[in-house]
C-alpha cells in the first residue's frame, strides 16, 4: 500500500535568520531561541531527539534536556539502557530540537561524557518521589512480559522506599553532550531555508551559512 503525501505542503513564512542577528556565542543564541520557544508555548521545548550508534546499529529517541551551559547539554537516563550501551561504544552523538510551530530546528553534534556523581545526585533530588522510584523499578530497554510486571516492580520499590529519601541508583545518572557544531535552521519560503552552523575551532566558534 502506498500513501501519497506529495501534496502535503506547508509554506514557511514566520521569519528569517541573518548572520547579523546571530549572537557570536552559540550557547547564548540557543538560550535566546529556547526562551522564545518556551514563551511561544511550544509543547515540551526541552524535548530533543538523541541519535546514537555502535557497531551493531543506530538508535534514536526523545529525551529531555535538563540544563545547559557553555560546557554542554545535559540529560539523564539509565546507564544500562540501549542508548547508554551505544554511548559506551561510540561517544559521537547528535541532538535535534524540532520547534516546528516556530518553523525552527537546532541540530547539535558532539561528544558525550558522563556528568559527575554530584551532578546526578543534585538533579535526582529534584525529581518527584514517584519518578525517583520509577528509576529504580525500570530495567530500561529490557523485555517485559506485561505492563503488570513493571507495575509490580514499581510497587515493590515503592514499599521499599516508602519512608524517607530515595537514594540515587548506581545505574542511573547524567550525560553531557559537548558540542563541536551547532546549527540553527529557520524555515523560509520556497524551501530556501536559512541555515547557520557554528563550528568549534580551538577556543573560538566560526559561523557559516549553509545552503538549504
Amino acid at each position: 500500500m502506498k500513501v501519497d503525501l506529495t501534496n502535503l505542503r506547508h509554506e514557511f513564512t514566520k521569519g528569517g535568520l541573518s548572520r547579523s542577528s546571530l549572537n557570536k556565542n552559540p550557547f547564548k543564541q540557543f538560550e535566546l531561541w529556547f526562551s522564545q520557544a518556551k514563551d511561544a508555548g511550544v509543547i515540551e521545548p526541552s524535548a530533543m531527539s538523541l541519535a546514537t550508534a555502535d557497531d551493531v546499529g543506530l538508535g534514536i529517541r526523545t529525551v529531555l534536556l535538563k540544563y545547559f551551559d557553555e560546557k554542554g547539554f545535559v540529560f539523564f537516563t539509565n546507564y544500562n539502557s540501549t542508548k547508554s550501551k551505544q554511548i559506551d561504544s561510540n561517544q559521537n552523538v547528535a541532538l535535534l530540537f524540532p520547534w516546528l510551530s516556530l518553523e525552527r530546528q537546532v541540530k547539535i553534534s558532539g561528544i558525550v561524557e558522563k556528568v559527575t556523581t554530584i551532578e546526578s545526585i543534585n538533579y535526582f533530588a529534584t525529581r518527584p518521589k514517584n519518578s525517583q522510584i520509577g528509576a529504580w523499578a525500570s530495567q530500561q530497554s529490557s523485555c517485559l512480559n506485561s505492563r503488570q510486571v513493571l507495575l509490580s516492580q514499581f510497587n515493590s520499590m515503592k514499599a521499599k522506599f516508602g519512608k524517607g529519601e530515595v537514594p540515587l541508583p548506581d545505574f542511573w545518572g547524567g550525560y553531557r553532550v559537548v558540542p563541536n557544531s551547532i546549527e540553527f535552521w529557520q524555515g523560509r519560503e520556497n524551501r530556501l531555508h536559512d541555515r547557520f552552523v557554528y563550528k568549534q575551532s580551538k577556543d573560538s566558534w566560526s559561523i557559516e551559512r549553509l545552503a538549504p
